[in-house]
């Protein structure tokens, strides 16, 4: 389709029989919407040959990586040498990017010459050719001893394998001119994410997500792309729309085949097509009453710049008349309005067939993002674009009209090739800073196998001080006896009712047991809350509460006259003296009520029955949870002897030797232990390997100094570390542009479920910027990779620790029994281990790496709280009746 006014203005003077022979020669220069949507859906497909691993060797569009991952964020400065290589002449700049109250960029240059012998000659020559004057140029700035970080625009196709790969001054980057133009841009508008050159040459980039550059390792971020679309159609691809002018001027070109595309739209061989045009138009009597002169024979005597000048609106056709009377080919005023329009087609198509090309781009960026419209800006470069008066416009018009659903503003770039690569280098500069700052920073969360085998074996040390009677009560790891001396054996029996009290919730369950060849457990239950004011109130006011839900219950299942025998999960620390009697150490986990703590939680429970008066219970057992899941798991698994809870706390519990456990009379057999092993590290011996924000998140919690190792790798805690960590690279401009947002101020927001969600390995970038969003936290692509990084070094040494604190468990059990080698099962329960994507795995290999002699299975325990509780209250029963009868 083209446009009736431009037709109509063209061929106001033309008669109509010679309208119909021009267009004879320019019918195949002009193409249709539809034709001009096959093109895009063409170079679409090349842009994805490109990116793929299988299919790039063969590929046109080369699509090399730059290993530009970000356009400026306003945040660079400094000062740096810029080298501009693109031609016979190349650019030495000093750009000054400084931060007083706005960014600002100041640049001065020289212009160096490059003899044509070393153009020609070797690479040597012309690199010791660019570091003499480099020399010259730093010498005459004063700089020489100044070693500024230099970035290097190199305006050819280049493979690149990093930022800085052939260079060893201190070249930080090496940038093609389009990846310049799109930096350029970029600093003075942040959407900027496509950069194009429309001049002597043509090419574009723009900023893919790393997921689909199959080249490059690695998934996360985004990286620019340099197309080469200059080579688009090599491969025969465009032979429909290419017409004998094209592949005249192919022919007669210094690299026949290559760069087609580019020999159709680009400022090189504009001029040629119109001369060549005009020589067939000539020779068949169209033009010039068919005179043609030497002068339109010569190659390059047509030039780009005069087709710029024949299409000016005013003083157009005075032009035509003055470049063709130099021809010598006397133009008639007709042939001035003919020339002027076979011009207009062959700049008109380059405009349509770079619009195909960009359209190509900006729907594979709308489709990368998910959105229903894309906003972008497009930096743009190149002496065509600038100075041909029509073909800005022209260009802009059929973007639009092919990509109706992409809103694109187009800026024109200065000095982009100089300026650009300044600041990508300026880029590189601010990210390896970073990126070393961010590694510091993180460093103190990776953990050495050597720091993991000192927790193991302090752990070990803090373990004999609880079991001995001597130092149980200084000791740290209070390794509390439960009273539960055997796991199931398969012969309980009966209807138990189980209490589960170890947060915000609340569950009542009933749970029938029943023994014989098909052993089956049948659960009913109910969760009921408990409001944050009886968490904090008196012990009489929560112990109420409890009893009034357990009454509800009984109402529910019609049960209120059934005596039953009873399991209180407590998850407190609590020290038992007997299975049915546990004294309350401290509150955990944002309980505070009152008149609890050094009292017997049984006796509390039995009086909150008593003052209820519509129902009796047969309390048989305290249970802790973790030795209620390594009794769900010891039912199906006899080997389970060990039991881990790894979810809002974190402790474990084992069968310990009775003739170790010396605050319990009688050597015979084993008892499970209670490590409650968050307090490891209370009396000082992990502040080696503690971090300033294992200490922000302590001192500001509800029990400031206590259970410092849970605080390490529980739950409830990790959020809170990756928050601190957030704010303070925040305050340090690496993050969220340096904006702290209330949201980030604000204590528990990041909740640990979003750790789980952000280190999938099947969520891309953009859905854990998603989540940031969802916090109220506005994130770059960039800010989201750093976030990922936080969230996995804190979680991993999680996963570390508590691996560390495993393998003294298990080390211990084989000591115990003098084994060369043990085979044993842990029972685990709780969210970060079951949820988190990767915190299971690296568990279990710390454990293998830090106890080799050992051979851990790890079986995940189902509601171990609750059905634990009711088996431990049945393996009560049993040696209850045992007993009674012995």
């Amino acid at each position: 389709m083209i446009a009736a006014q431009l037709l109509a203005y063209y061929f106001t003077e033309l008669k109509d029989d010679q309208v119909k022979k021009i267009d004879k020669y320019l019918y195949s220069m002009r193409f249709s919407d539809e034709t001009l949507r096959d093109i895009m859906a063409r170079f679409r497909r090349e842009l994805e040959n490109g990116l793929g691993r299988d299919t790039n060797p063969t590929a046109t569009v080369k699509m090399l990586p730059t290993f530009v991952r970000s356009i400026p964020d306003g945040s660079e400065k400094g000062d740096f040498i810029a080298l501009d290589l693109g031609g016979s002449n190349f650019r030495i700049l000093r750009v000054k990017v400084s931060h007083e109250k706005k960014q600002t960029v100041q640049m001065e240059s020289q212009i160096y010459e490059t003899p044509e012998d070393i153009i020609h000659g070797s690479g040597t020559r012309l690199f010791d050719h660019v570091a003499e004057c480099l020399g010259d140029f730093m010498e005459k700035q004063n700089i020489k001893d100044k070693k500024l970080p230099v970035g290097f625009t190199f305006s050819f196709p280049c493979a690149q394998s990093k930022l800085d790969e052939d260079y060893d001054a201190d070249i930080m980057a090496v940038v093609n001119d389009t990846v310049g133009t799109m930096m350029t841009c970029g600093f003075d508008d942040q959407r900027c994410e496509v950069g194009i050159i429309i001049g002597t040459g043509t090419n574009a980039c723009y900023m893919e997500e790393m997921r689909h550059i199959d080249l490059v390792e690695g998934d996360e971020g985004r990286m620019c792309i340099n197309t080469e679309w200059g080579a688009f159609g090599d491969d025969g691809m465009l032979e429909d729309i290419r017409t004998e002018f094209d592949r005249e001027i192919d022919r007669g070109s210094l690299n026949p085949g290559k760069q087609l595309f580019e020999k159709m739209v680009s400022g090189m061989y504009m001029g040629e097509l119109v001369r060549l045009i005009l020589v067939k138009m000539a020779k068949e009597g169209l033009l010039f009453e068919g005179r043609i002169t030497p002068e339109l024979l010569t190659k390059g005597k047509f030039e780009t710049k005069h087709v710029s000048a024949i299409e000016k609106s005013k003083e157009g056709l005075s032009k035509a008349k003055e470049i063709l009377t130099r021809l010598g080919v006397e133009p008639s005023a007709d042939d001035c309005i003919a020339v002027q329009h076979v011009c207009a087609i062959v700049s008109f198509r380059s405009a349509n067939l770079i619009a195909t090309t960009l359209g190509a781009i900006l729907t594979r960026l709308k489709d990368n993002k998910n959105v229903p419209r894309l906003r972008t800006t497009v930096g743009i470069d190149g002496s065509l674009y600038k100075m041909h008066p029509q073909y800005s416009r022209r260009l802009h018009k059929t973007v639009r009209r092919l990509v109706p659903e992409c809103d694109v503003r187009f800026l024109l770039s200065e000095s982009g090739s100089g300026k650009g690569a300044a600041m990508v280098t300026a880029w590189a500069a601010r990210l390896a800073d970073q990126t070393r700052q961010i590694a510091e920073t993180l460093a103190e969360f990776r953990l050495t196998q050597e720091q993991l085998l000192e927790v193991k074996k302090r752990m070990r040390t803090e373990i004999e001080n609880g079991l001995s009677k001597k130092s149980q009560d200084t000791a740290t790891v209070k390794m509390l006896p439960t009273y539960v001396r055997s796991t199931p054996d398969g012969t309980e029996n009966g209807d138990f009712l189980a209490l589960d009290l170890g947060g915000t919730n609340f569950r009542v369950l009933l749970v029938k047991i029943r023994s014989g060849k098909r052993r089956t457990v049948e659960m009913h239950n109910k969760i009921y809350a408990i409001p944050i004011e009886v968490m904090q109130g008196t012990g009489e006011e929560l112990f109420d509460h409890i009893v009034a839900c357990i009454s509800d219950f009984l109402d529910y299942m019609g049960m209120k006259n059934a005596r039953l025998p009873l399991g209180f999960t407590f998850s407190f620390p609590c020290r038992q003296t007997s299975l049915d009697a546990g004294i309350l150490v401290t509150w955990t986990k944002g309980f505070k009520a009152t008149d609890c703590e050094g009292e017997d939680v049984v006796s509390l429970l039995r009086e909150g029955i008593k003052r209820r008066e519509e129902f009796d219970l047969d309390v048989v057992a305290i249970v802790n949870d973790t030795v209620g899941t390594m009794m769900t798991c010891a039912y199906e698994e006899p080997s389970c002897e060990v039991g881990l809870i790894a979810g809002t706390g974190s402790n474990a519990c084992y069968m310990e030797e009775m003739r170790n456990i010396e605050t319990v009379d009688g050597d015979e057999g084993r008892m499970c232990v209670n490590m409650e092993w968050g307090a490891f590290g209370d009396n000082g011996c992990l502040d080696d390997i503690r971090t300033e924000y294992d200490r922000a998140v302590d001192d500001l919690s509800l029990n400031a100094g206590k259970q410092r190792y849970e605080k390490m790798c529980s739950g409830m805690y990790l959020g809170e570390i990756v928050r601190n960590i957030l704010i303070d690279l925040t305050k340090r401009g690496f993050l969220f542009r340096g904006q702290i947002s209330e949201t980030l101020k604000t204590r528990g927001i990041f909740e640990t479920k979003f750790l789980s969600q952000i280190e999938s390995d099947r969520l891309a970038l953009l859905q854990v910027r998603a989540i940031l969003q969802h916090l109220g936290l506005d994130s770059t692509c960039d800010d989201s990779i750093i976030v990922k990084e936080v969230c996995g070094a804190v979680s991993r040494r999680a996963a570390q620790l508590c691996g560390a604190g495993m393998a003294a468990v298990v080390d211990k059990i084989r000591e115990n029994r003098g084994l060369d080698h043990l085979d044993i099962t842990v029972g685990v329960d709780g969210t970060l281990y079951k949820l988190h994507p990767h915190f299971s795995r690296i568990m279990h290999q710390t454990v293998k790496e830090l106890a080799p002699k050992c051979n851990v299975t790890f079986l995940l325990s189902e509601d171990g709280s609750g059905k634990g509780a009711a088996l431990i209250t049945a393996v009560g029963c049993r040696l209850r009746e045992q007993e009674q009868k012995s």
